[in-house]
């Protein structure tokens, strides 16, 4: 943000980007609005209910900016159908409650930021994409669709609207790094299937800068990757992971066996997303960590 303080609504704050994001905008001395699915405990939280799309609109007055992180975890359970429906819901519901919060505002925030995915792709195999290509087929790539989609109450408003399309996170704290770091600290740590899939990471330090950077710049809306400019093989990034942590990284997961284990879930760990932050790099914004080594080291921190 810049140097004038602000009010910010935050959805899926507790998460590990979105904890990240609340602290790094609080120490600038930024008042964050916490969206909480409980009664609310102080005047920094607002009350919402995303599967009955209710937002209490009060709490958001005076936000200049409102930011949509929440979903259930991709990785969190098995792809049963119902567990199917609750990554549709919690992305889709959610998203369309807050966009119509948003736009019934009297004076509306300048920017609406909503989370998505880079599985809108779909496996790209070794092809390098940007925001410039097609959905994917797919779950995933379907569910990214409809989730951008329920974006449109605040777009037709005249709202600002940015869809950031994340990548792997690395952090320690949560999502898919956040289980492999004591995996590897152990010496368990391996490529998934031939390790030839590309993965299309990020430190959370540079997602949390690019996300500011996208509440900040007035000019941008639309899709964007939140990537590193140089995504690597698994097997390439399992290698440095045992760099790093000075551990051997040598217990391949077969693909059979991870099938078996994540069922259709495992489609999406060997498929290949080889993502590239195009639009992002050309709004002119600089990567602190863009190399998968420093990436892990900052993680560590």
């Amino acid at each position: 943000m810049d140097t004038t303080q602000s009010r910010v609504a935050v959805a899926g704050a507790s998460g590990l980007i979105g904890t990240a994001l609340t602290r790094s905008l609080a120490a600038d001395g930024h008042e964050v609005v916490r969206l909480v699915r409980r009664a609310p405990r102080g005047k920094d939280e607002v009350r919402w209910d995303p599967k009955e799309g209710y937002v209490d609109t009060a709490g958001l007055a005076g936000c200049t900016a409102v930011v949509n992180l929440a979903g259930a975890g991709i990785g969190d359970h098995r792809w049963t159908d119902a567990y199917k429906r609750e990554l549709r819901d919690s992305r889709v519901l959610g998203t369309r409650a807050l966009a119509a919060a948003v736009a019934s505002l009297d004076e509306p925030p300048r920017v609406f930021v909503n989370s998505s995915a880079i599985g809108y792709y779909g496996d790209t195999g070794p092809r390098a994409v940007d925001e410039s290509a097609p959905a994917g087929h797919g779950f995933l790539p379907e569910l990214c669709v409809e989730w951008e989609d329920s974006v449109a109450a605040a777009r037709d408003a005249g709202v600002r609207t940015v869809l950031a399309r994340n990548g792997l996170v690395i952090g320690r704290e949560g999502g898919a790094w956040g289980r492999m770091f004591p995996l590897f600290k152990a010496g368990l740590g391996g490529r998934l299937g031939d390790g030839r899939q590309y993965w299309s990471y990020i430190s959370l330090h540079d997602e949390v800068a690019a996300l500011r950077h996208l509440i900040d710049t007035e000019t941008l809306s639309g899709p964007f990757n939140l990537t590193a400019p140089d995504p690597r093989t698994n097997r390439e990034i399992t290698a440095a992971m045992g760099r790093v942590l000075r551990r051997p990284a040598l217990l391949p997961a077969p693909a059979p066996a991870l099938r078996l284990v994540l069922g259709e879930m495992a489609g999406d760990v060997l498929g290949s997303q080889r993502v590239l932050p195009t639009r992002l790099l050309d709004s002119g914004f600089s990567f602190t960590y863009p190399a998968i080594d420093e990436a892990i080291r900052a993680a560590l921190r």
